[in-house]
């Protein structure tokens, strides 16, 4: 078998001669130690020209030349250069070192948010100069052709492996990265709901650091306990809290049409209710609304499809707001009413909303209520005697109004049997205001 002689003379190993490992990969044969000798001398002057057409042709590391990381890459190409010509000189010899700085080139790759395609493109260059150098020094030395031959496979089989550790670190970086990302959006969702009990400063500097500009307006969507979103359903502007036990999501500015139908494809029918939309400081607001909205749709009174939009139910959001409030104030408003028995209350309570609702006359009402007018009147008398001046002050007559609408719009959902049906209301529904929709 031919041997080849380096400019020292001695004899060198067979050149370029692939041989098949157990494992079925292709292995080439190592190049002739005395090669390190020629190799030492060049690196200096090799590092700085792969330097040169590196910081050329990626931009991105040109204007990074001269700072703490530029001098990272400065290093971590040295070191691949060292360990590629001690390996030549040594094929036993340990590449832990090397290894760990292409890591840690892979993760800084990540954390300084590039793909690893500019990497790529400096490892290609980088072989490239070692390639064009070696033709150059093949005939001073007297290297056969085929010895460049082989030494231009070392090369390439060396930046496969540098390659691949630099990937390794990248996507590991990559994984940790994007979890640090998601909690850091999750602790500025929750600072944006603490209001100005937090200082802008610090919101504005924790957006900035997650890439997330700051709107003038956001829409909170409050979502069913339990519920999870498919990875990718959401657009990357929402911040989401998945694992709060009420889960939640901020989606900034209004909604549109277009957003409302992107928004209730991404939910799929889940247990949701979209705010108002407020300014940026009023976020807790919106999804406080969100949630009494949705709760009012477990409970039965609100109805229709998920998503519930707070929009279509400000009457009732604002009656029910405080159900023990309310409570209180139907109790001190029909206290007249304590007098009777329940049937001849939800009579009377029926012909009151009726009439603060309608103002109608006697044969009006009738007809909402399906009676004759001569009963319309005979309770309208009724009324006047029972509550007396209350209903002639305009403040008392508003509170006895709102009570009224409040016990109407929770009663919309209708009492459940021990079954879980839906049992008969008292009293009629007199009004338009049946608790599904405002307006």
């Amino acid at each position: 078998m031919a041997r080849t002689t380096t400019s020292t003379g001695r004899s060198a190993e067979p050149a370029h001669r692939a041989l098949r490992t157990a494992a079925g990969t292709e292995a080439l044969d190592p190049l002739p130690r005395e090669l390190a000798t020629v190799m030492w001398p060049e690196l200096p002057t090799l590092l700085e020209e792969m330097a040169s057409e590196i910081a050329s042709a990626v931009p991105e590391y040109g204007k990074l030349l001269n700072s703490p990381y530029g001098r990272t890459l400065r290093l971590g190409v040295q070191r691949n250069l060292a360990t590629f010509v001690t390996k030549v000189a040594d094929p036993a010899a340990s590449t832990a070192e090397r290894d760990e700085v292409c890591r840690r080139l892979g993760r800084d790759e990540a954390h300084q948010g590039r793909s690893l395609q500019c990497l790529q493109t400096a490892l290609r260059i980088g072989a490239r100069v070692g390639l064009r150098r070696a033709k150059t020094l093949a005939p001073r030395h007297g290297m056969p052709p085929s010895l460049v031959v082989s030494f231009a496979d070392a090369v390439f089989s060396y930046v496969d492996e540098i390659e691949a550790l630099c990937r390794e670190g990248y996507l590991a970086a990559k994984d940790g990265t994007d979890e640090e990302r998601a909690a850091e959006r999750r602790r500025l969702l929750r600072l944006l709901l603490a209001g100005d009990a937090v200082p802008h400063s610090t919101v504005a500097e924790l957006a900035k650091r997650v890439s997330w500009p700051l709107p003038d307006e956001v829409t909170l969507v409050a979502l069913g306990s339990g519920s999870r979103l498919p990875p990718g359903a959401l657009e990357e502007g929402v911040l989401v809290e998945p694992d709060d036990p009420r889960p939640h999501l901020l989606l900034p500015g209004p909604l549109d049409a277009s957003g409302r139908a992107a928004l209730a494809r991404a939910l799929d029918g889940c247990r949701s209710a979209v705010g108002l939309t407020v300014p940026l400081g009023d976020a807790s607001d919106s999804l406080r609304w969100a949630r009494q909205a949705l709760s009012l749709a477990e409970s039965g009174v609100i109805r229709g499809e998920m998503p519930v939009e707070c929009e279509e139910h400000l009457l009732t959001l604002w009656l029910l707001a405080d159900p023990p409030l309310v409570e209180q104030l139907a109790r001190r408003q029909l206290a007249p009413l304590a007098q009777l028995t329940p049937a001849q209350g939800d009579r009377l309570v029926d012909t009151l909303r009726t009439w603060l609702t309608t103002r109608a006359t006697a044969t009006r009402m009738a007809e909402l209520l399906h009676l004759h007018p001569q009963t319309v009147r005979y309770r309208l008398r009724t009324l006047n005697r029972i509550f007396r001046a209350q209903l002639a002050d305009a403040d008392q007559r508003f509170a006895t109004e709102v009570a009224l609408r409040a016990l109407h719009v929770r009663g919309a959902a209708g009492p459940r049997s021990a079954n879980g049906a839906e049992e008969p209301q008292h009293g009629r529904a007199a009004t338009a205001d049946s608790g599904h929709r405002d307006g």
